[in-house]
């Protein structure tokens, strides 16, 4: 049986490109420390800066802006860390809909406030203006507003030049969680203004354990990791070369003429596709927005069937999906995504497409629903 794989947003397959990169490293590149100021040292030196200079140019942003991490959740460990810092006992406020990363590691730095959603996922932004008016009233003002670009579960898009506008209005730092988006939309971090923006790379075609933290140019916050000078004091370890260079190589690939727009548009026709096949279903709808979303990711929630059964029934048709349940996650808990939009977590099933996704992978989900979804109904009937 062929395999169908729809949970891009999960992680992604390493591109060509980057496969090609990183073993061409490790055939050819040298074993060698690129803090050390001897000949084999600054070769790969020379390749570590390269590599930022690529993936710099895809973010939108300079070099020395970009702190590379081992992923996403790195990334925003560091900002909410170092955000943080810069205030202690200042609270932080965002929603829920925001990945589990930011939500937990907030909570640990302190007090935190939560801002409600609309139906769709999005962040209200009047509830934040409300938020951060009140919390300045009280004397005790926010250090710190998330507000992810757009959103990992549902791929509803979030207000985030509102929400910047807002954070720094009431002189809070803004985090913009950028991995579920980056890769799939276009990004310009300089114009966006966040001062401190997350990315991935797994998530866009680049290989596990590389991503970066983006900090506004004259900010300077702690690092999350010490014991060592590495990226100019503010990531201590010795840095990965191979992930720098396939995260390097799937930046160059998106960025090379009209790739980013050209998968984007058939990501959206593909997900169009999964939506009328979907929604097609009796008792299926569409959740998120249906418009102002990520082209790559839908989410649907199923009636009368609990999603495990769909996602395993799917998986022995050879499609691979997600689901919000707990019972198809890691975690014990059901999203806080969905519980935030008031849907029911463990009716719902997220399908995500990438770079590798072909028509037959959505044909393949489109014909084995109905009945994956029909013989889960009988059961229970």
């Amino acid at each position: 049986m062929s395999r169908h794989y729809l949970d891009h947003a999960s992680t992604s397959p390493p591109r060509p490109e980057v496969v090609a990169a990183v073993r061409d490293w490790f055939e050819q590149g040298v074993a060698a420390d690129p803090g050390r100021v001897h000949t084999e040292g600054r070769m790969v030196r020379a390749v570590v800066e390269e590599a930022r200079e690529t993936i710099a140019a895809f973010l939108g942003t300079r070099p020395r802006q970009v702190v590379l991490t081992s992923g996403g959740t790195e990334a925003v460990n560091a900002a909410v860390f170092g955000a943080t810092a810069l205030a202690p006992g200042a609270p932080v406020v965002l929603s829920d809909v925001e990945h589990s990363a930011v939500r937990e590691s907030s909570q640990r730095a302190g007090a935190v406030e939560i801002v409600e959603v609309d139906g769709e996922g999005r962040l209200r932004v009047d509830a934040l203006e409300h938020t951060l008016a009140r919390l300045a009233a009280a004397g005790t003002p926010a250090g710190l507003v998330h507000c992810q670009l757009a959103n990992h579960e549902v791929g509803t898009c979030q207000p985030v030049a509102d929400a910047l506008q807002l954070a720094h209005a009431h002189g809070a730092l803004v985090h913009v969680d950028a991995c579920a988006a980056g890769g799939h939309v276009p990004l310009d971090l300089d114009r966006l203004g966040a001062d401190l923006v997350s990315v991935s790379a797994h998530k866009m075609g680049g290989p596990p354990g590389a991503g970066a933290l983006v900090v506004r140019r004259g900010l300077r916050v702690d690092p999350l990791l010490v014991g060592g000078d590495q990226e100019r004091a503010r990531r201590a370890g010795l840095e990965d070369v191979p992930a720098v260079v396939g995260f390097a190589a799937a930046a160059a690939a998106l960025d090379s003429g009209d790739r980013l727009q050209a998968e984007a548009m058939d990501a959206r026709r593909r997900t169009d596709a999964v939506v009328a096949a979907a929604c097609g279903v009796e008792g299926v709808r569409q959740v998120g927005s249906s418009d102002d979303r990520l082209p790559h990711v839908v989410c649907f929630v199923v009636d009368g069937v609990e999603a495990e059964g769909v996602v395993l029934g799917l998986d022995q048709a050879g499609v691979a999906v997600h689901s919000g349940s707990s019972c198809s996650s890691e975690s014990l808990a059901p999203s806080a995504v969905l519980e935030a939009m008031k849907v029911d977590a463990a009716r719902s099933l997220r399908v995500s497409v990438g770079w590798s996704t072909t028509d037959d992978d959505v044909d393949a989900f489109a014909a084995a629903l109905p009945s994956v979804v029909g013989r889960l109904r009988a059961l229970g009937a």
